[in-house]
């Protein structure tokens, strides 16, 4: 069991510079001088990292973050290493594993060949579809009946544009706006201030089945992209991405990625123990006996 000790994000933003300086080569040598290993969590990733009733950070992700908090701890021979947890968010997420505000991103990140120019991922443990969430009250069932629609998604992530790009040489213009958070963004469609919202489909279910009138949403729409989702790491460490990777890839082997999946994706889970009915597909069950540290790229479906 972890004792988990927050810290403020905005600290670590304010001290964004002076700890970008001070942060040693080694992410080894980092957590052994601080005594501590931080690892960075979300408010609302359903299920991979978010909070529960009490405000203590879970998920999916969470899970297997703490199998390499342990082998960190065994690597280090440090048995009473502290964990402590920072609130992230689209936006800070990169910039707070470039800069040692957090050491292991836990939280539901895609890996594109553009963020591997800044930060390392480790081999994928979810692999998401982008789709679209609506109200069924608006009667859209199709990509295409968002033309001139009102359309959300997280500041910092791509969605959006992925749903333009599909849209390219078509009669097709939307209004776009961007809401902090997972939380904000939903609460922009719950209260009619967007007709869409477009963010990985395992969130979008979440958000769902966490809000006060499940039934009033319907995921619709085809595919727009297959994400590759992982947990994040800084660059240039061979040694510490080596103990993550062989830590995820030894997970895969003895079925317990499997057993976590199952807790979290296809058994009821807190705050109000809603079963979200994801079965595991197929390109994830391949890559967990073929395990791959692949961008988004490698995944793009053909048009």
């Amino acid at each position: 069991m972890f004792a988990w000790v927050a810290v403020p994000a905005l600290v670590l933003l304010l001290a964004g510079p002076a700890m970008a300086q001070s942060v040693p080569a080694g992410t080894f040598d980092k957590i052994r001088q601080a005594g501590a290993i931080v690892l960075g969590v979300r408010e609302a990733s359903y299920p991979l990292s978010y909070f529960d009733a009490s405000g203590r950070p879970i998920g999916y992700h969470l899970d297997i973050c703490r199998r390499v908090v342990d082998a960190v701890k065994t690597r280090l021979d440090m048995a009473d290493l502290a964990v402590r947890t920072v609130l992230v968010t689209s936006q800070s997420r990169i910039a707070r594993v470039v800069d040692g505000g957090i050491d292991l991103e836990c939280g539901s990140t895609t890996n594109n060949a553009a963020r591997q120019r800044q930060v390392a991922f480790a081999p994928t443990t979810y692999v998401a579809s982008v789709r679209v969430a609506v109200k069924r009250s608006a009667g859209i069932t199709s990509l295409s009946q968002l033309d001139g629609k009102t359309v959300v998604t997280t500041t910092g992530s791509t969605s959006v544009e992925l749903l333009k790009a599909r849209q390219i040489g078509r009669r097709f213009a939307i209004r776009e706006v961007r809401g902090d958070d997972h939380a904000q963004s939903f609460h922009l469609l719950e209260t009619g201030q967007a007709d869409a919202f477009v963010m990985d489909d395992n969130l979008l279910a979440g958000l769902i089945a966490a809000s006060a009138s499940p039934n009033d949403y319907a995921i619709v729409g085809e595919a727009l992209s297959v994400e590759p989702i992982a947990i994040m790491l800084r660059r240039d460490d061979p040694a510490f991405k080596a103990v993550v990777d062989e830590t995820v890839k030894a997970m895969m082997k003895n079925g317990e990625i499997g057993r976590l999946y199952a807790k979290w994706f296809m058994s009821p889970i807190p705050p109000r123990d809603i079963n979200l009915g994801f079965p595991m597909g197929a390109v994830l069950s391949g890559l967990i006996h073929y395990p791959s540290d692949d961008p988004v790229e490698a995944f793009r479906p053909s048009e």
